[in-house]
């Protein structure tokens, strides 16, 4: 796939709610999640830390109240989205942002992603 491709499809995915989809189709296994300074998991390698990663970040949730993907703009072997999240964490904490998320592209996988925001206090 191209880094077009490869960018259009993960898009729709996420439009759609298909986080698992995502890395099972698009990610290398090598891949590496980087987040911001002060994030509750700052770097994550592999596809199994990935997986603990939302796992650990699923179980944080209380309720989901909305979301939403930008449109991809491409860059060589690099795209980057703007994704909008709205939910309640466990603690009761409410958090609405748009984080700006940067994917590196490879032989047709992403390689890299990494995101930048604002870390918010996110206890359990």
């Amino acid at each position: 796939m191209t880094v077009t491709e490869v960018a259009n499809r993960l898009v729709t995915l996420c439009r759609e709610g298909k986080y698992e989809e995502v890395y099972q189709e698009l990610y290398s296994p090598d891949c590496v999640s980087i987040e911001p300074q002060g994030a509750f998991i700052e770097r994550a390698e592999g596809m199994v830390e990935m997986q603990k990663k939302g796992e650990a970040w699923n179980n944080m949730l209380q309720e989901m109240h909305g979301s939403s993907v930008g449109d991809p703009i491409i860059g060589e072997d690099h795209f980057a989205c703007t994704m909008f999240l709205d939910c309640t964490f466990k603690n009761g904490h409410r958090s609405a942002e748009t984080e700006l998320c940067v994917y590196k592209v490879a032989d047709g996988k992403v390689v890299e992603e990494r995101f930048f925001y604002t870390p918010n206090p996110m206890e359990s």
